[in-house]
């Protein structure tokens, strides 16, 4: 089977791959991403939807990338829409911001599927499904890893924390926070989150978010980053400052970077999370809902907990 990758402009000012089989395909879903060139996990979701999308003979699939910015993601849904596909698939720039272009591809009779970092609960009417992790577990979990390891160390009693969040605005940010600062007193009640501040899912952002921290605080005993990548930024601030043996480094969505960075025992533990995963289970939630099967609104995929204890168990993440 031959199939197509053309690249052209578009009227949202960026551009897009057309993906799919040389014969007609039954079905043409368009995706609009958050921002590929950001991080690792973004770029090889966007390999691997591509690649899913290639090898399935019933899809051609517009693969749009929003570079982060709102306004483009805005006026590529509309795009999608005049083109009329089948199914849009949007991984949001901004959960609350894009419901009324979600709103007009649903009255426009095309089946939205959110996938990665869900819309604001008051766009949910207007979205068949959500693809991807449960974020507020991950956030949970995330709290558990750490509070573990405070009390195997004996100091959950005292333990000060900070947190690296993502970006403000951006629910998989919203979400992750939520679940370690509300279960965080539920399994080490007395234990300090002492700040928060955003890392923007940014590793030089993150370790100068770190550097004010350490500066700020003479006792920081634990860091949750809200991704590896952030988590790794702000490691790097702490061995600068020749205080990274004192801190215990948690993080989410375990990036190579992490993953390398627990081997050097050096970063505690993460959520594992697989970008390829990710993208295969919205292309195929999309097309599960275009062939009018019994989709869930949440359709979750897993994500388990690492630590240096079990990494073994897991492969090295491949962004």
């Amino acid at each position: 089977m031959n199939f197509r990758k053309t690249l052209v402009t578009t009227t949202a000012l960026a551009s897009f791959a057309m993906v799919g089989a040389a014969a007609a395909a039954d079905y043409t879903i368009g995706i609009t991403q958050n921002n590929v060139g950001v991080d690792s996990y973004q770029t090889t979701y966007e390999k691997a939807f591509i690649a899913a999308a290639e090898a399935n003979d019933k899809v051609d699939a517009v693969v749009l990338d929003a570079g982060g910015d709102v306004a483009r993601q805005i006026a590529q849904m509309e795009d999608l829409i005049q083109q009329n596909v089948d199914a849009i698939i949007i991984w949001p720039t901004n959960g609350q911001a894009v419901i009324p272009a979600v709103r007009k591809a649903h009255n426009a009779g095309i089946p939205v599927i959110v996938t990665n970092s869900n819309i604001a609960e008051e766009g949910f009417d207007f979205v068949r499904s959500f693809s991807g992790p449960d974020n507020v577990t991950q956030g949970a979990r995330s709290a558990e890893i750490m509070c573990d390891k405070f009390k195997e160390m004996g100091i959950e009693n005292e333990a000060q924390v900070v947190q690296i969040s993502g970006q403000p605005g951006y629910t998989t940010a919203i979400e992750r926070a939520g679940g370690f600062e509300d279960r965080l007193p539920e399994v080490c009640p007395n234990v300090t989150l002492v700040e928060t501040q955003p890392g923007d899912w940014n590793r030089e952002k993150s370790q100068q978010v770190m550097e004010a921290f350490l500066v700020k605080y003479d006792d920081i005993d634990g860091v949750y980053s809200g991704d590896d990548n952030m988590g790794v930024g702000a490691l790097n601030a702490a061995k600068a400052a020749d205080r990274a043996g004192d801190i215990i480094f948690v993080g989410a969505t375990n990036f190579a970077v992490g993953y390398e960075a627990m081997g050097r025992g050096e970063y505690w533990g993460s959520i594992y999370q697989s970008p390829v995963d990710d993208a295969e289970a919205a292309l195929q939630t999309a097309i599960d809902v275009l062939d009018g099967k019994d989709i869930p609104f949440l359709n979750y995929f897993d994500t388990p907990k690492i630590t240096q204890d079990n990494m073994s168990e897991f492969d090295k993440p491949v962004f």
